[in-house]
């Protein structure tokens, strides 16, 4: 159970802004490959055209197709100080605790609680996408979705995932292997009732994964239940909706160092207990 003692993730990053409400726009290629591209509503800065450039056979991002840059020549040093076994905390939650805090304190990371959650569908294909860590203690990493989406139903079939926080100004990653359970009732209604009302409207409003025929229609929905729980009124937890806690069975440390002999070091479980261990770049 996570205790209340454990370090929760919006008191901790005060800074961090509201939840952003984005738009999804997905497609299937001929080759039936899945394309989402994702917008924030009040707009983004246009990303330069990607163009091959003929000379290299590489694909290459350009401002003007004249004058193409490419991908393969892109690269950037890193000369951070390392990691070292002896610098490591005794267990992965202190050294995630003290990575997380250095996260917070770094500007250029906007969101340090955004981590990438990997699944695998029925046939095997994974599925990642962005999720938001909402607390976490010795028993796992914990964040809420709607279990009917496509990463609920996946963790339903297969119940193991893969985290991933990209802190790239720091250089660094943490990648958490485990499996996956859902957090108890009374922390997913307890956690839905700190949300934005607008938020919590939002569970109820989006099916979400599924198709939909345009944005109109999702922001009906959200219209219709914002009468059916007016402000002011107290909006209940979804049936469909709740926590997932990621146990782990592994946390890696990844740091970049120079000429890409970067530090990786692993805690993995094995038979009940915590191994540290140094893995090759």
């Amino acid at each position: 159970m996570l205790q209340t003692s454990s370090l929760e993730i919006p008191a901790l990053i005060s800074r961090v802004r509201n939840s952003i409400v984005f738009q999804a726009i997905c497609g299937r290629t001929f080759s039936d490959i899945e394309l989402c591209f994702w917008r924030h509503p009040a707009g983004v800065h246009a990303e330069k055209p990607f163009m091959a450039s003929e000379d290299e056979g590489v694909a290459s991002r350009t401002s003007d197709p004249g004058t193409p840059v490419s991908l393969a020549r892109m690269r950037h040093e890193y000369t951070d100080a390392g990691l070292s076994e002896s610098e490591l905390a005794p267990d992965w939650v202190t050294q995630f605790g003290v990575w997380l805090e250095q996260a917070i304190a770094t500007p250029a990371i906007v969101e340090p609680n955004a981590m990438v959650l990997s699944t695998v569908d029925a046939e095997g294909r994974p599925n990642s996408r962005t999720v938001l860590l909402k607390g976490y203690d010795r028993d796992g990493l914990v964040f809420y979705t709607n279990y009917r989406s496509r990463k609920g139903v996946e963790l339903t079939h297969n119940p193991y995932a893969s985290l991933l926080f990209p802190w790239y100004p720091l250089h660094r990653q943490v990648i958490i292997r485990g499996r996956v359970e859902r957090v108890e009732r009374a922390v997913s209604e307890a956690y839905f009732r700190s949300r934005p009302r607008g938020a919590q409207l939002g569970a109820w409003a989006s099916p979400q994964s599924e198709v939909i025929e345009s944005r109109e229609v999702l922001e009906a929905a959200w219209e219709q239940y914002s009468q059916r729980w007016p402000e002011g009124t107290q909006i209940p937890t979804p049936e469909h909706w709740g926590g997932h806690r990621v146990v782990p069975d592994s946390v890696e440390f990844w740091q970049g160092r120079a000429n890409r002999l970067h530090d990786r070091l692993r805690y993995r479980r094995v038979n009940g207990e915590w191994i540290i261990e140094r893995l090759a770049p």
